[in-house]
């Protein structure tokens, strides 16, 4: 009867000691270079794949980092899990991800302890509605447990985007253009990221004694923008001055400019717009779209990096991830400020 494959075929086969074996496959950095590679070549030729729940016995590490995420169908959720997917793999972790049905506090409650008996090493919870955020201080999950939000949200370790700085930069880009205000189309409510956004939208027109608008509502997806454009074609025809808009995401963007091209808004010579968040299809719009740009890949590493040190216990105190503003075609001065 054929036996599987162990560390000690390894071992025979490398010509090295099974503790050899195990320091390669568990990524001890005590090993030479040359014995690492005779190993790895080795593995390679058995075809020898490790038990994961026998090494977890063995070192107390499964290596495994759980996920707790709603709305992976929306785009920055969905960027967020693959740039923690790429990062933990390049640490030498595997990633278990459970998909929450809805961003609730007692539905991410209950992945954060589905997840712990599924003996993680750490839990990365991906909070950006305010009852989630609210529930998770109640939580006890024995492993270490770091949020990935808009912002810090009194959590003993979060890791987040600097949205307010994104939404300023927006805003201060039309401001500069020199136009008179900026209308805004703002996410769901109780979303942290939408919140974060309208409140340095705010801030940024204050700032500068301009009028605030009455602020537009969606969900993140196409028919809200596209309803929010004709919303303010309807402003703009009733004697409002609307020359610029900053939207909370690129799909709601998407749907606005095709509201404006139905009404014959033309952008940016009528209506300058910026978006949030560069989808890869951002470059391709009509017209490109001016956008702030969100590094999930970064943002990853540090989620992966902030997980180490609390694994090891170390001190880490992640920055928050600085956004950049992409300036494409759909945003210009005002007509009545451009020469000639």
């Amino acid at each position: 009867m054929d036996r599987s494959l162990g560390m000690a075929d390894v071992a025979a086969r490398a010509g090295v000691s099974h503790q050899t074996v195990s320091r390669v496959v568990n990524a001890h950095p005590n090993v030479a270079a040359a014995t690492r590679k005779r190993v790895l070549e080795a593995i390679a030729e058995l075809g020898y794949r490790p038990n994961s729940a026998a090494r977890a016995l063995v070192t107390g590490s499964s290596r495994t980092i759980g996920l707790a995420i709603a709305n992976v169908s929306q785009y920055g959720p969905a960027q967020t899990l693959l740039g923690l997917e790429h990062a933990a793999r390049e640490a030498g972790y595997s990633l278990n991800v459970s998909v929450l049905d809805d961003d609730s506090g007692g539905n991410l409650i209950e992945a954060v302890e589905r997840l712990v008996t599924q003996s993680v090493d750490a839990i990365v919870a991906l909070s950006t509605y305010e009852g989630a955020v609210r529930a998770l201080p109640v939580v006890n999950p024995r492993v270490p447990l770091i949020t990935v939000q808009a912002e810090r949200g009194g959590q003993d370790l979060a890791v987040w985007v600097d949205q307010e700085t994104g939404a300023a930069l927006a805003t201060r880009h039309l401001l500069e253009l020199g136009h008179h205000t900026v209308h805004h189309v703002r996410g769901p409510a109780n979303a942290l990221e939408a919140d974060a956004r309208q409140r340095s939208w705010r801030i940024e027109l204050e700032s500068v004694g301009a009028t605030v608008p009455a602020v537009l509502h969606g969900d993140w997806w196409p028919p809200t923008g596209y309803l929010a454009g004709r919303e303010l074609i309807a402003r703009r025809r009733g004697g409002e001055e609307v020359t610029a808009v900053f939207v909370a995401n690129d799909q709601m963007a998407l749907g606005l400019l095709s509201a404006f091209a139905e009404g014959g808004i033309r952008v940016p010579e009528d209506i300058s717009v910026v978006g949030f968040d560069d989808v890869p299809e951002a470059p391709y719009y009509a017209p490109p779209l001016t956008t702030v740009r969100q590094d999930f890949a970064e943002l990853g590493r540090r989620v992966v990096q902030a997980v180490l040190a609390r694994i090891s216990g170390t001190s880490f105190q992640p920055e928050p991830v600085q956004p950049r503003l992409m300036v494409r075609s759909t945003t210009a001065p005002p007509r009545h400020h451009k020469k000639g």
